[in-house]
């Protein structure tokens, strides 16, 4: 065994994080604008891969299925507020470089549009963990769109990786934020993209094995 992989397989749970301060809301603002100053112009497509397929922020006026291809959905972000706190960080998804990743792709309504993308804002960028992103989207029927996507930032801390199963057994196990559990907020991503007849194999298989596992745990503990 490598050094490199040593180290992977003794991560330890839970890790302690530096994330730095929230972004405040003029920090949100600017972020915003200067995405949306990117933009090319036409309806305002946005990519969800996540808990915005089951839990959007915003209206949309269509909602078709998307693929996106050189980005990945992974368990790959630490999360101290949503799914988990300082003391037992949880994980969140996101893209990541590699493969590709299917979806929905929400065309957003002109009316209110700002407000409407300062409150995904909000919900996805309370620290600047993601790179909003225009991503090329191609929807079910062949035709491709501009999609704004949140892509993972792999130099800051708030990355987490492509975990262990150890490691992520026990975020399942212990991790818990403003919104709920890591486990649930996977279980009910996993459940929404098979309901919609795009599962995710990989990420079911994960979910099985890790579940087990912090099953486990908190029995022999009783």
């Amino acid at each position: 065994m490598t050094a490199i992989e040593s180290a992977f397989v003794n991560l330890a749970y839970p890790p302690r994080l530096d994330l730095g301060p929230q972004l405040t809301h003029e920090q949100l603002l600017v972020s915003m604008q200067s995405t949306m100053a990117r933009h090319k112009g036409g309806p305002v497509w946005l990519f969800a891969y996540g808990s915005l397929i089951w839990r959007p922020e915003c209206t949309a006026v269509e909602r078709v299925r998307g693929r996106v291809h050189g980005y990945h959905r992974g368990l790959y972000l630490w999360s101290h507020e949503h799914r988990g706190t300082p003391e037992m960080p949880g994980l969140v998804f996101g893209l990541d470089r590699g493969g590709s990743c299917s979806g929905f792709a929400y065309r957003l309504p002109e009316e209110n549009l700002d407000a409407a993308l300062y409150a995904l804002w909000k919900r996805e960028m309370p620290f600047p963990s993601y790179r909003p992103h225009w991503l090329n989207c191609r929807l079910e029927d062949g035709s491709q769109v501009q999609a704004l996507g949140f892509v993972l930032e792999r130099h800051l801390p708030s990355y987490a990786g492509n975990l262990p199963d150890h490691v992520l057994s026990q975020v399942f196990e212990s991790a818990c934020g403003r919104y709920g559990t890591t486990r649930d907020y996977v279980e009910q991503t996993a459940h929404a993209l098979r309901s919609h007849a795009m599962p995710d194999r990989n990420l079911e298989a994960r979910l099985k094995r890790c579940q087990a596992k912090a099953d486990q745990a908190t029995a022999s503990r009783l």
